[in-house]
């Protein structure tokens, strides 16, 4: 049973405190009283209140003036001041000054009552508006987006730049890097993050559909169109919305979205009416815009509009010194799920699960780290449980090579070792050194120690380009 909730009155008249007191206290409030402005104020400042009820003439210091008080010390608390006939203009002065209501001496019982649940009920809407936005920052905090890596230092560092803005924001990577936690924890560092992101993803429905689905319909306006339906860029008004996979547009659909990031302005399907949104709009790719653009898939308009502050969330395979802390973090996840209690990873299954290229990224990971917790029966997952259970292999363990009988099939076999292992590392090497330098390749060159001329060199032998976004 939760603790009653406290009341604070603080009035000269005796009378007033007292018959508000047994009105109060009937009603199962935990009520106090004082009789001054100061005693009213050592009160606040030593006990914790969820109302206060202020009259706004007293003898020492003005309701007024212990209103700023509260203000000042930024103290989460509801007043309802209490005022004469003659002083309503000191009240809304008070309103101003961040009184929740006022009521007007004298007043009945009924009057008081209806008032004060009025308020009460405002601040646990607050209090719990406030909870949410917590648990959802928590929850998309940079603690909890697993990553030390430098590149994810640096996407933390766009983030905390760009979220607080309306600005549009372009997600890029490969498909399971996570781009959807990505636009959370934007959202949950927003202002706009005591409202509920809406997340659509363009590979969802068809083309007829999509229109639908963002602009919203009247009735009649197609087959089975038997009510008026909002879409989501007026569900998502005021608050974030997230399109992933937004090169699944058809061109007219592309077209009709550039009218709203440029003016705000759509019409539902089957309505001439003009409608405006405020939704603020963060999109996901892992496609090649610039390609689809230069091949006349993509609109080259909506893009340059979609790509006002690009970020680029990196494969897992060139963050691999972040596997062991993704791995353990599923790890624990999972056990709790399933309840079992598996101690880790031996050092031959981390350094298999590192050395792994892992083309679905992340959610690959989790995958594979769910389903060998449920395989598992012991204490410790190890190289040979992995081998026997999941169909990868470590990238440092070479395919088996027949023994060489002369030099020459020594220098084929070393030839093509070469070929297959080490271009491998060559081709991440030169990859990751440039992502790290937003693919300026001088200051790529001398971070690893090579001649600008040799890098570019190698870069043109693997066939790498860098685009920067």
């Amino acid at each position: 049973m939760s603790d009653p909730q406290k009341i604070l009155i603080i009035d000269d008249e005796p009378s007033i405190c007292s018959g508000c007191k047994i009105i109060l206290t009937e009603n199962g409030y935990d009520v106090e009283t004082a009789l001054s402005g100061q005693k009213g104020l050592e009160k606040i400042f030593n006990d914790p209140f969820d109302l206060i009820l202020l009259d706004i003439r007293l003898p020492d210091i003005t309701g007024i003036e212990i209103l700023k008080k509260i203000n000042e010390k930024k103290m989460d608390v509801s007043v309802i001041i209490m005022t004469g006939h003659g002083t309503v203009e000191n009240a809304v002065e008070a309103m101003k000054n961040g009184a929740f209501d006022f009521i007007t001496k004298p007043f009945n019982e009924k009057e008081l009552e209806k008032s004060i649940l009025k308020a009460l009920e405002s601040r646990a809407l607050v209090q719990e508006n406030l909870s949410l936005k917590k648990q959802l920052y928590d929850k998309f905090s940079f603690d909890n987006i697993i990553g030390n890596n430098r590149l994810m230092a640096k996407i933390f560092n766009k983030i905390e730049r760009v979220a607080p803005l309306d600005s549009t924001v372009l997600l890029e990577g490969e498909s399971g890097t996570g781009k959807e936690l990505f636009a959370n924890a934007i959202h949950a560092h927003s202002n706009r993050s005591a409202k509920q992101i809406i997340a659509m993803d363009c590979n969802t429905f068809s083309a007829s559909l999509m229109e639908s689905e963002l602009f919203g319909h009247e009735k009649g306006a197609f087959t089975g169109a038997d009510r008026t339906m909002p879409g989501i860029f007026e569900i998502a008004s005021n608050s974030t919305l997230f399109l992933d996979e937004v090169t699944n547009l058809d061109l007219d659909i592309q077209g009709k979205l550039l009218r709203v990031l440029e003016t705000g302005e759509y019409k539902s399907v089957g309505s001439n009416q003009v409608k405006k949104t405020n939704a603020r709009i963060i999109t996901a790719t892992n496609m090649d815009l610039k390609k689809m653009v230069a091949e006349k898939k993509f609109r080259e308009d909506l893009f340059y509009r979609l790509n006002v502050f690009p970020i680029h969330i990196p494969p897992l395979r060139d963050r691999k010194n972040d596997i062991p802390k993704l791995a353990y973090h599923f790890l624990k996840r999972f056990c709790r799920k399933t309840g079992k209690q598996i101690s880790g990873f031996s050092d031959d299954a981390l350094k298999v699960l590192v050395n792994h290229d892992w083309p679905g990224n992340v959610r690959q990971l989790k995958n594979v780290v769910e389903r060998l917790i449920i395989m598992s029966d012991g204490n410790q997952l190890n190289q040979k449980f992995l081998y026997d259970h999941l169909e990868i292999r470590s990238e440092s363990t070479p395919d088996e090579i027949p023994v060489p009988r002369t030099l020459d099939e020594l220098k084929a076999a070393k030839k093509q070792f070469l070929e297959t292992h080490f271009s491998k590392t060559e081709t991440s090497f030169l990859k990751r050194a440039l992502l790290e330098n937003d693919g300026n390749i001088t200051r790529a060159a001398k971070m690893v120690g090579m001649q600008r001329s040799n890098f570019s060199t190698q870069m043109k032998k693997y066939n790498i380009t860098y685009s920067k976004t």
